[in-house]
């Protein structure tokens, strides 16, 4: 970047940095935006196919959640990187629809690419798709069904459709159930709190064996073996510090000039740690959870009394324990009293899957609970946990809106009709924007017949005539081929999920297309992206560690 002063050129950008400017700067970073749609696009749906991703250090995560596949991918072209990031805030806000999410914002770029050909200026392209966008909100929001949070049938059903296409499929019936008990335990009055619900990953057994508890799963054990395995109708309390003499703050020096005071001075030790045991008995306590160490001559008195012992218990676990029983942590043990204990049906030292582990369970109205999953292999019970993830986000957005829409395409199909009509009113060169979003958004169901091995004409065919005729809930069956309601199939999806897609797409799709200029400091053409950085054996710019030909090649290869 030079500009001519005199004779002589003014030098303004270093010599690494590289400059990409007007339509080779758009067209660079919608190829990179389409990109990485490609990549997740054959995942969408109950048919979509898994991808498996190995890292430079040989680790191995197979699966087919969309932002999964792209946080693993180690993208690094910028461009790309915000498609990226639609995909992460959709993760972050509803926890599932983020393949959908993504496809869609490459959708809009392509379809953008043509209108560019024709000379229509981007800025007009953005606020034709952000109208639209607006538009297909309210339309969304009007279509859209009210569900009752005490719904268990319904929301079973939106949990299912979730995992259908994922690895926990086969067992849908099964964990969609646990999903929703779960979600319903932990709700509170206006809002649910997922991180209530801790997920405890076990290799072993099929997934059907999958169980949720009612309580809090410590991964510890009891701290002395004459301590009680279990306790039936169990008093628990939480404290807040050691069972243990605390060491002095400042160094001090004890004179000792007798064996007799030695003797006293561990005989007060003993009795303050005789006293904080007595005081645990005298509230009633039978179960401890200790936030730090546990002397041995506590866990001595503690065996004595019968009171089973955890210690250094994390604090998450805290948290949890005391909203799944009710007791209050206490920070000095000698001042604890009955009130503050929790209470439980069984606290016990349970096996489960070779690692010994303190069950927290049978509480009454238990506020944080504990999904146990099981699977035969390592990778199958990891892509088990994901689709678990995505339920639980999908039932709690469900509880929280309590709102729900058809699945299967329908919603798409029906908002591409009402845009197109919305178009007619759109003055200007932005009508041609909001009928490009029309079009984008058939990506939806057309990706959905492609990935089940459908004619994707036909099928968007057979849908819009459905659409025309008033049937709004018709939408793609993915195993048959044929269209049918998809409210009397049981196929629905949250509101949210389908409005935080479309919003997220649109807004990264303006963004990348109002851009007319990149200036990168230092070489990113020929760069490698993916893998590791820049060692002997990483893969070449463009191979499979993720996408190369950096900035000035826009998009190399891809997986």
């Amino acid at each position: 970047m030079a500009q001519q002063m005199g004779n002589q050129p003014l030098i303004v950008l270093s010599e690494d940095s590289q400059r990409t400017s007007g339509e080779d700067a758009q067209s660079m970073n919608i190829t990179a935006g389409k990109a990485v749609s490609e990549a997740v696009r054959t995942t969408l749906g109950p048919k979509g196919m898994d991808k498996m991703l190995v890292d430079s250090t040989g680790e191995v995560v197979v699966t087919n959640d969309g932002v999964t596949i792209l946080k693993e991918m180690d993208i690094e072209h910028p461009a790309a990187n915000m498609i990226v990031e639609v995909a992460e805030t959709q993760e972050t806000e509803v926890g599932d629809g983020t393949t959908s999410a993504v496809v869609v914002s490459g959708e809009l770029l392509s379809e953008a690419e043509d209108l560019l050909e024709q000379d229509i200026h981007a800025t007009t392209l953005a606020q034709g798709y952000r109208q639209a966008a607006e538009q297909a909100r309210e339309f969304l929001e009007e279509k859209a069904v009210d569900i009752s949070p005490d719904d268990t049938e319904e929301l079973e059903k939106l949990a299912a459709t979730s995992m259908t296409g994922k690895g926990a499929e086969n067992a849908k019936d099964v964990l969609s159930s646990l999903v929703v008990r779960a979600v319903q335990s932990v709700a509170d009055e206006d809002s649910v709190d997922t991180d209530n619900i801790k997920v405890e990953k076990v290799t072993g057994g099929a997934i059907e064996n999958s169980e949720l508890i009612e309580g809090v799963i410590v991964d510890k054990e009891r701290v002395n073996e004459n301590m009680p395995f279990g306790v039936e109708d169990a008093k628990i309390a939480l404290v807040d510090d050691g069972l243990e003499i605390k060491e002095t703050e400042i160094d001090t020096e004890v004179n000792v000039t007798d064996p007799d005071q030695l003797q006293q001075f561990l005989d007060q030790e003993e009795e303050q740690l005789k006293e904080m045991v007595d005081s645990l008995a005298d509230a009633g306590a039978n179960v401890v959870f200790v936030d730090g160490g546990i002397d041995d001559m506590a866990q001595h008195y503690l065996a004595q009394e019968g009171i089973l012992a955890v210690r250094r218990v994390k604090s998450d676990d805290f948290t949890r324990l005391s909203r799944a029983t009710g007791a209050t942590p206490v920070s000095n043990v000698n001042d604890i009293e009955a009130d503050d204990l929790g209470e439980a049906g069984s606290v016990a030292q349970k096996d489960i899957g070779g690692d010994e582990r303190i069950f927290v369970e049978d509480v009454e109205e238990a506020k944080s609970v504990t999904l146990i999953l099981r699977g035969g292999t390592e990778h199958v019970v990891d892509e088990v946990e994901r689709a678990i993830d995505d339920s639980l986000g999908v039932v709690r957005v469900t509880l929280e809106d309590g709102k729900v829409l058809p699945g299967g395409g329908a919603p798409e199909t029906e908002l591409a009709m009402e845009l197109r009509q919305f178009a007619d009113s759109v003055g200007g060169r932005e009508q041609l924007a909001v009928e490009a979003f029309a079009d984008a958004l058939e990506v939806i169901p057309r990706t959905l017949a492609e990935n089940a091995g459908h004619d994707p004409i036909d099928s968007l065919v057979d849908l819009r005539s459905q659409h025309d005729a008033g049937n709004s809930a018709a939408g793609l069956d993915a195993y048959t081929g044929e269209v049918i309601d998809m409210d009397a199939e049981g196929v629905v999806e949250p509101l949210r999920v389908k409005t935080q897609a479309i919003e997220s797409a649109t807004e990264a799709a303006t963004m990348i297309l109002r851009i007319d200029d990149v200036i990168a400091a230092g070489d990113l053409a020929g760069g490698q992206v993916g893998g590791d950085d820049g060692g002997d054996e990483g893969p070449p710019a463009g191979g499979p560690g993720g996408m190369g030909g950096g900035m000035g090649g826009g998009m190399g290869g891809m997986m």
